[in-house]
């Protein structure tokens, strides 16, 4: 008799052979595979057009692929809808800004577990984004719109943990921002990272993003043309050329 147990995988996110588009228009993704691994930041790079956010809503079951399959730690979610990839442990953080100003920072945060039906648990996940931002601590009654750029996007951050989600999809988390509050916002991501959260950025700014990241893949015409260890990216000087809009690195970022 066949199991019901998923098969067990070093990837909590996998996209294999990816093809997608939108209504009759020519594809975006042709044939793309990604993955990523446990506490990790696996960022997408490339040209405008590359099919970078088209990625991001594949993987939340925001665009279906005519073909390919994603897995969630082993299992099959390919035709998930949007609220089934969130309970399947993927959150996604759209690009621009999406908090309600209107509304506090305490409200918005504790919309991300309005489909926790534990208080206790809902507790437990309160305490800890407020001690991975502590903006959102600090602000925690205040109202969202008065909070900078940059201190939104953190909210929107600790609204995605609430769920306890095995990936947060980000993005182009930078957008808008100034460069402090992207050094900010960029930090946020890697101590997002180190509790334990495994993040796919997609980011504007390819050279920040590789330099915050654990794993690069830079897309190009809707499939990955080259992927591996940021730091090793950032060195090479063909892509730094191509899509880093300058010289490479020439030390490790890590």
């Amino acid at each position: 008799m066949a199991s019901d147990t998923p098969p067990s995988t070093e990837f909590l996110l996998e996209l294999t052979d990816i093809q997608a588009g939108y209504g009759r228009a020519a594809l975006v993704l042709r044939g793309l595979t990604v993955q990523v691994p446990p506490a990790t930041v696996v960022c997408l790079v490339g040209p405008n057009g590359a099919g970078k956010s088209t990625v991001l809503k594949v993987a939340s079951g925001m665009l279906t692929p005519r073909s390919g399959t994603i897995r969630v730690a082993g299992k099959d979610v390919t035709k998930n809808s949007p609220q089934q990839m969130l309970t399947a442990g993927l959150s996604h953080v759209l690009q621009g800004h999406s908090v309600f100003k209107e509304m506090t920072v305490s409200e918005n945060v504790l919309l991300g577990a309005y489909s926790v039906k534990d208080k206790s648990v809902v507790s437990d996940r309160v305490d800890f984004v407020k001690s991975l931002f502590p903006v959102v601590a600090d602000r925690w009654n205040a109202l969202a719109g008065a909070l900078s750029g940059g201190q939104q996007k953190q909210v929107e951050f600790a609204r995605s943990l609430m769920v306890s989600p095995q990936v947060v999809l980000l993005d182009e988390p930078s957008m808008g921002l100034d460069p402090k509050a992207t050094g900010t916002v960029f930090e946020q991501v890697v101590r997002m990272r180190d509790a334990g959260t495994a993040v796919l950025l997609v980011e504007q700014n390819a050279r920040r993003a590789l330099e915050t990241a654990d794993l690069g893949c830079v897309l190009d015409l809707g499939r990955v043309h080259i992927q591996g260890p940021a730091d090793e990216l950032l060195r090479d000087p063909q892509l730094a050329e191509l899509y880093l809009g300058g010289r490479p690195a020439t030390t490790p970022t890590h």
